[in-house]
């Protein structure tokens, strides 16, 4: 296995369109990395880079210590795994798995002893004779990926693998891949657009968008420190509701002064707020802290109130989506509670869970020691 250093990186397309921008990034040896953002946002650039089959525009891509920026693809000792699995369906599961071996011309007894040992690992041996074209999609899935582990590559790259898998399969592919990871304890690099792929899979998530890394931590940090107001919002289903408004003084204390109701700013973060007073900004609460049994132990605790717009009961708890008179917030409450359209409501917010997020700048609001 191999660490995977990226310094200073950049890809700029034909017309000076740049499509990463100075992406500095190590992996580590082993570790399993997800890059996630939407469509367009550089993640896949980014793999292919690494993979040799995108030109490197600036900085340098080192695997292990080597820098590989003019080294060719097949000799990066990585493997691949694409989105459309780019298997051969006139050939059988066998000669899949086996053809990048025979490329390289080992032995037909070292052939069959990785092929069966990669099946083995994959629940495929009873498939080997079969043509893949006759195959299902997740079973697909899985030759590509015993094609990369016949190999033994110091690194492996999954360009969206599960995004043509129905839901259910997705789960199930999920945690294949990451029991995968554990056995192999290999070096991976994942891309997807799904951000429950994302907090599932990675030991680190590197959040892109628009060419640029937003953040970079495990997916803890992510969810419960992000740094702006994109990562608050892209991290989490549903996503965080943001409510403009302006801090305000009442009473001697700052509050959030949304236009249908006001929340007090935290005591901790009283000093920090003190330059925003009377300014516009940006209050972010996720749905679980509004209308939860959590939020609502909390003894005087602010409420939230607002008219029910929709209504989405998933069995283990509902989502409510609340409209306020300059506002839109979801809030997620017991599922045996009956709430009605247009209803008005009332909800209390876990206040040791909320953000504030600077207007000009989107980063969040850090508290000052």
């Amino acid at each position: 296995m191999a660490t995977v250093t990226l310094e200073n990186v950049k890809k700029i397309y034909p017309g000076n369109v740049t499509a990463v921008h100075d992406f500095n990034l190590k992996i580590n040896d082993g570790e399993f990395i997800a890059l996630v953002g939407p469509s367009g946002c550089g993640k896949s650039t980014t793999l292919r880079m690494i993979a040799g089959l995108e030109e490197i525009s600036c900085g340098e891509v080192k695997i292990g210590d080597r820098v590989v920026n003019n080294v060719a693809p097949k000799d990066r000792d990585i493997a691949m795994v694409f989105q459309n699995y780019a298997l051969y369906p006139h050939m059988s599961v066998y000669d899949n798995v086996a053809f990048g071996l025979k490329l390289r011309n080992f032995s037909k007894e070292d052939i069959k002893e990785r092929v069966n040992n990669a099946a083995e690992l994959l629940g495929i041996k009873e498939l080997l004779h079969r043509e893949t074209s006759a195959l299902s999609g997740g079973q697909r899935q899985r030759v590509a990926l015993g094609r990369t582990i016949v190999r033994q590559p110091k690194v492996f790259l999954l360009d969206e693998p599960l995004s043509n898998l129905d839901a259910k399969m997705r789960v199930q592919m999920r945690v294949e891949i990451s029991a995968l990871h554990k056995r192999l304890d290999s070096t991976m690099i994942y891309v997807t657009h799904d951000q429950v792929e994302a907090m599932t899979l990675g030991d680190r998530i590197v959040v892109m968008n628009d060419g640029y890394i937003q953040q970079v931590a495990d997916p803890v940090t992510l969810y419960d420190f992000p740094e702006n107001k994109f990562v608050a919002g892209f991290i989490g289903t549903p996503p965080m509701n943001f409510l403009d408004g302006t801090i305000v003084k009442k009473d001697g204390k700052l509050v959030f002064q949304e236009g249908s109701f006001d929340i007090p700013v935290p005591e901790n973060m009283q000093k920090t707020m003190a330059k925003y007073e009377n300014k516009e900004i940006c209050f972010g609460a996720r749905p679980e802290d509004i209308g939860s049994p959590t939020a609502e132990a909390i003894e005087g605790a602010p409420k939230m109130n607002g008219k029910v717009q929709l209504l989405e009961p998933l069995g283990a708890e509902n989502y409510i989506y609340v409209k306020t008179e300059k506002n839109k917030y979801i809030a997620r409450i017991d599922p045996h509670t009956m709430l009605k359209l247009d209803e008005d409501v009332n909800f209390s917010v876990n206040l040791a869970k909320i953000k504030f997020f600077d207007k000009d700048t989107d980063l969040v609001v850090k508290i000052e020691a």
